[in-house]
């Protein structure tokens, strides 16, 4: 199959989770040309604000595959995706991602992420939330517990 009947799918996924009370948004993972998983937007349905399309269709396919490392995968999503999911996208080290809609697209229908862009770019303690970093030797404890570990599992 090639990517357009991937990315349709996304599309229609996105309009199918409109109907059925979600955000337009919808994704598909996909591994040798096969599709792994799939996600919809559910943030309000779910009430939880990490319920994004993209975040679904990663939790989906780690479960299928057995692991944290979709490498060998790529996600066909309906949108560009927003900051967090962009970086669950690298945690999860998919190969490519393939989106239809824009980050523009999505902002005039109000799901604009500009500031979320923005505010990466700016020092902790010039963003709008404020930010207080306490604690700082403390926290060390737990890196310290992963340094001294011998069975980790890095990723």
């Amino acid at each position: 199959m090639g990517h357009d009947v991937f990315m349709r799918q996304a599309i229609a996924l996105a309009v199918e989770n409109v109907e059925n009370g979600g955000g337009p948004f919808g994704a598909v993972i996909v591994k040798d040309g096969v599709v792994v998983a799939t996600g919809v937007n559910r943030v309000v349905p779910n009430n939880d604000p990490t319920a994004h399309a993209e975040v679904n269709a990663i939790r989906a396919a780690c479960v299928k595959l057995g692991t944290f490392d979709l490498s060998g995968c790529v996600i066909y999503t309906s949108c560009e995706p927003c900051p967090m999911c962009l970086g669950a996208i690298y945690w999860a080290r998919l190969d490519k991602i393939y989106y239809g809609a824009t980050q523009v697209d999505a902002a005039a229908v109000d799901f604009d992420d500009s500031f979320i862009y923005r505010e990466l770019e700016l020092k902790p303690a010039d963003r709008d939330k404020p930010v207080e970093n306490m604690l700082h030797a403390e926290a060390q404890a737990p890196f310290n517990a992963w340094r001294a570990k011998a069975d980790k599992v890095e990723y």
